[in-house]
């Protein structure tokens, strides 16, 4: 078949300094922990070996902190993309998880009455809209080579379901979105083919407070 082919991995920032174990989403000065930093270089460390030729990254510290290894191993320059950011979300700040039980308070209800947009943040949509936007943007830039695009778990797995077909609406405890891991994208000319998946420090909890 012909055409140009060109990847674009789609990398998850490593675990979060967050000893409080609030839900950070798009707040300031939450960084990689020791952990998270050795993540990092270990997904460096996995997609050395590969043709990367632009690195793009969330504008969030955790993903600039986890993207800097791999661009400093290529010789490249971290480019900064906010349709690579956090998904917005109303319990920012607060302490819940995925699974804890403190969205049964009633005080949160008001938040939770349209699970499918979902209500209590950003359209899952929009994430999907400006992540598949992003994904090009990445594409272009490295075309007939490979991209790397720091991000976060919620809008990967949001692109993951737009770009394979299927609903946006799903269980949070069931996302495969490690820590660290690398969602990659594999495009001919400008048309998605395949999907790829791997978890390069291994599977972790979506419900841990460093996620």
């Amino acid at each position: 078949m012909s055409g140009r082919t060109t990847v674009v991995h789609f990398v998850r920032h490593g675990e979060v300094h967050n000893p409080e174990g609030i839900l950070y989403g798009r707040l300031p000065g939450y960084r990689l922990s020791e952990e998270g930093q050795r993540q990092a270089k270990i997904v460096a460390g996995f997609l050395a070996d590969r043709d990367i030729r632009v690195v793009h990254a969330s504008p969030m510290q955790r993903a600039a902190e986890t993207a800097s290894p791999l661009a400093e191993r290529h010789g490249l320059d971290i480019d900064t993309d906010e349709r690579l950011i956090e998904a917005a979300n109303r319990f920012e700040g607060c302490r819940v998880s995925v699974g804890d039980g403190a969205l049964r308070s009633p005080r949160h209800w008001p938040k939770l009455w349209n699970p499918v947009r979902p209500s209590w943040g950003e359209p899952y949509l929009g994430i999907a809209h400006r992540m598949l936007a992003a994904a090009h943007r990445a594409r272009s830039a490295a075309e007939s080579g490979e991209a790397v695009c720091v991000s976060h778990q919620l809008p990967i797995w949001i692109l993951r379901r737009f770009i394979e077909g299927r609903a946006l609406w799903h269980d949070p405890r069931r996302r495969q979105c490690s820590l660290a891991s690398v969602t990659s994208l594999v495009f001919r000319d400008e048309k998605f083919e395949r999907l790829a998946y791997a978890e390069p420090v291994g599977e972790t909890d979506a419900r841990a407070s460093g996620a």
